[in-house]
C-alpha cells in the first residue's frame, strides 16, 4: 500500500507598509499568521528615504530568517499605502513625502530568493482580499474593504475579482470628497474623507474645538465618558464615512463594506453614524442595502491581505 509524502507547508511572506509602521510576517495558505514570525519597525513622515528602506529591509530579513526548514516560500505579497504604480512596483505614499516613485517591489525582491515572485498592490486592495478570503466579507462578490487609521484606504472586489485599475489605485475611497466639509487634504483636494475621518484628523478637529487630548485612544476614552467634543468629533467622522460609502455604493453597487484599522476601534458607534448617513438614501434600495461591518481579522488583517496577494492570486484581476 503506497503512501503519499506530506506536502511541505506553503508560506507567503507578507509585508504591510503604512503611515506609522512597516510589518512583515509569514502567513499560511489558510490565512494564519505564524507565531514568532512577525516583525515591525516605525515609518512616518519624519524619516529619510534611507531610514524607511532600512526599516523595510529589517522586517523582511527578520521574517525570512524564521522560515521553517520544512516549508516552501511560495511568494511575497506587499501591501503599501498609496498611490502605487502597480505595473512597475513603485510606491508614493502620501504620508511619506520622501518616497515618490520608490522601487519598493524590486528592493524587496533583492532580499528574497530569485525564484520567489513578489506582488505589490495598494494596501486597501490587500485588506479587501483578506476580508473576502477569511474575514467579514466571505461569501460576497461585491466588496469594499477599508482601513481607517493614520489615513483612510480602500479596495474593491467586483464580480468576485479585484479591481485595481490601470495604475493600481482604484478604490482610493479616502480621497472621495464628502459634501458639507471643507477640510483641506494633503492630496490637494478639499473635503476628502481622509482629511475628515482619519484618526489624526479627527483628533485635530476635536482639538480645535477645545479637546485637550492628543491621541485616538484619548479620544476614545473621552467618547466613552460622554465628553461632548469627543462625541461631536466621532459623529462628524462617522457621518463622512457613511457619505463616502453611500457614494461608492451608488457607483459600483456594493454588498458589504468591511472596515478595519486602528481608528475604526474608537467606538462601535462610529459604524452606527456611518449607517445612519447611508440610510438617508431612502429612494435607493440598492444603496441602503449595503452592510457596513467591522473587520473580522483584528490587527492581522493587513498582513493576511498582503499574503492573499500570493495565496489568492486567482482572485487578482
Amino acid at each position: 500500500m503506497s503512501s503519499t509524502a506530506p506536502q511541505p507547508p506553503a508560506l507567503a511572506l507578507a509585508v504591510d507598509l503604512g503611515g506609522t509602521k512597516v510589518e512583515a510576517a509569514l502567513v499560511t495558505d489558510q490565512g494564519v499568521v505564524l507565531p514568532g514570525t512577525r516583525f515591525r519597525s516605525p515609518t512616518g513622515p519624519q524619516r529619510t528615504s534611507d531610514e524607511l528602506q532600512a526599516a523595510v529591509d529589517e522586517v523582511v530579513t527578520s521574517a525570512l530568517a524564521t522560515v521553517p526548514t520544512d516549508a516552501t516560500l511560495v511568494g511575497v505579497g506587499v501591501g503599501s499605502a498609496g498611490p502605487v504604480d502597480e505595473e512597475h512596483g513603485l510606491v508614493s505614499p502620501l504620508n511619506m513625502p520622501v518616497w515618490r516613485g520608490h522601487p519598493l517591489r524590486d528592493r524587496i525582491a533583492a532580499l528574497v530568493p530569485e525564484d520567489v515572485p513578489v506582488t505589490l498592490r495598494m494596501d486597501g486592495l490587500a485588506i479587501t482580499l483578506a476580508e473576502h478570503w477569511v474575514g467579514a466579507a466571505q461569501g460576497y462578490d461585491h466588496v469594499m474593504g477599508m482601513i481607517v487609521s493614520t489615513g483612510v484606504g480602500g479596495g474593491l472586489i467586483l464580480h468576485g475579482r479585484t479591481v485595481s485599475g490601470p495604475t493600481g489605485n482604484a478604490g482610493h475611497i479616502g480621497h472621495v470628497e464628502c459634501g458639507g466639509y471643507d477640510d483641506p487634504c494633503a492630496c490637494g483636494g478639499t473635503g476628502c474623507l481622509e482629511a475628515i475621518a482619519s484618526g489624526p484628523k479627527t483628533v485635530a478637529w476635536a482639538q480645535r474645538q477645545g479637546f485637550d487630548g492628543s491621541t485616538g485612544e484619548e479620544l476614545s476614552a473621552a467618547y466613552a465618558a460622554g465628553d461632548e467634543i469627543a462625541v461631536a468629533a466621532v459623529k462628524r467622522s462617522g457621518r463622512a464615512l457613511g457619505q463616502a460609502i453611500a457614494a461608492a455604493t451608488s457607483l459600483v453597487d456594493l454588498e458589504v463594506v468591511a472596515i478595519g484599522g486602528g481608528f475604526s476601534h474608537v467606538t462601535p458607534d462610529l459604524f452606527e453614524y456611518a449607517r445612519k448617513a447611508v440610510a438617508e438614501r431612502v429612494e435607493f434600495g440598492f444603496v441602503t442595502k449595503v452592510r457596513i461591518v467591522p473587520t473580522a481579522l483584528s490587527q492581522d488583517g493587513p498582513l493576511i491581505g498582503a499574503a492573499a496577494l500570493v495565496h489568492r492570486a486567482d482572485v487578482l484581476r
